[in-house]
């Protein structure tokens, strides 16, 4: 129980003593306090074995954090048709969840939900367009009139559309936004209304490592992925006091339909599989952010702490793009 604003003070010693003389005050030899550098502390956690973070975050008055479970109620996943939110889909219904899957492309999610006929859970389509505010306020409706309370949502849709400073144009940033941002938060509030009203619930958005820095070709991109991480962050505050688990899902380099049009040199890839594997384990156990590999997070997070030279000149190493010539200009109007 926490404490209250009754409890007693324990006064220090030193309090407690009668005042002296100044001058019959000697001074006590000091112990040397053994330090680790701050490089040397980095390696030995480096070396250390992953361990995720238990589930130990309370709220309010003291109650541990709310995490989703099979039993008590839906997965909704949206973006669910390919990539990591297909996988995603089809590894919680091995799992045993009841899955809501929303994408555009209804032949791909008719193709999902015959896959999970023998697994212990099952997914069900609901196709809608995440940039329809209307639409998606209807399917979430639909979801609980039809299959019961969303407990789980993971709004992983998102587009990538390249955009270079060499052949700038507005088109890309807007539909960037439309669908990665405003398709985001147009699941999140209806879901988070009636989260509030049943007094729990848990949120996964999907970010991006490329929203640390920005990335060649992908400006319009990494800016929604940073954003969404900012967004959340600032919500937390205010859905944790209503027992909503928030969590922001930054993972590396995958191999998906949306990668396949990146244009630059992509370190420690990911399969699919892989990805979703550990998101289920993030979303399972983890913390606030779920965030893989390894081997490219953790470089990427402490190259922040560099002045912007350094990092301009690592990323041109990474990805090669200081060795590409400047292209061609936009055709003028």
């Amino acid at each position: 129980m926490p404490q209250t604003a009754q409890s007693h003070r324990v006064l220090p010693e030193s309090a407690c003593r009668p005042p002296c003389d100044p001058g019959l005050v000697r001074f006590r030899t000091l112990t040397p306090i053994s330090v680790t550098p701050p490089f040397l502390a980095a390696f030995q956690l480096w070396r250390r074995p992953l361990s995720l973070p238990t589930d130990t975050h309370i709220y309010g008055d003291g109650m541990r954090l709310y995490r989703a479970n099979p039993a008590d109620g839906i997965v909704w996943i949206t973006g669910a048709s390919t990539g990591i939110g297909r996988a995603l889909a089809l590894h919680l219904a091995r799992q045993g969840y009841t899955v809501a899957a929303t994408a555009r492309a209804e032949d791909n999610l008719g193709s999902i939900t015959r896959e999970s006929v023998e697994m212990k859970g099952r997914i069900f389509t609901f196709p809608c367009d995440v940039t329809n505010e209307t639409g998606m306020e209807r399917t979430v409706i639909a979801i609980e009139k039809t299959l019961g309370p969303i407990v789980l949502a993971v709004f992983n849709a998102g587009a990538y559309l390249p955009v270079r400073g060499d052949r700038l144009e507005t088109t890309n940033f807007l539909r960037s936004y439309q669908i990665n941002v405003f398709g985001t938060l147009n699941g999140l509030v209806p879901v988070a209304d009636r989260m509030r009203d049943r007094g729990y619930g848990q949120i996964a958005v999907m970010g991006s490592v490329t929203a640390f820095f920005g990335m060649p070709s992908a400006a319009a991109y990494g800016s929604t992925k940073a954003a969404l991480n900012n967004m959340l962050e600032g919500l937390r505050f205010d859905l944790e006091k209503m027992n909503i688990r928030a969590q922001i899902i930054n993972p590396g380099f995958v191999a998906t339909p949306l990668t396949e049009k990146t244009s630059f040199r992509m370190p420690a890839l990911l399969t699919v599989d892989q990805a979703s594997r550990r998101i289920a384990a993030g979303l399972r156990r983890g913390g606030y952010e779920i965030t893989f590999p390894r081997r490219l997070v953790w470089p990427l997070k402490f190259l922040r702490l560099f002045p912007k030279p350094i990092v301009f000149f690592v990323l041109n190493r990474l990805t090669g793009w200081n060795k590409r010539p400047v292209g061609p200009r936009k055709t003028r109007r």
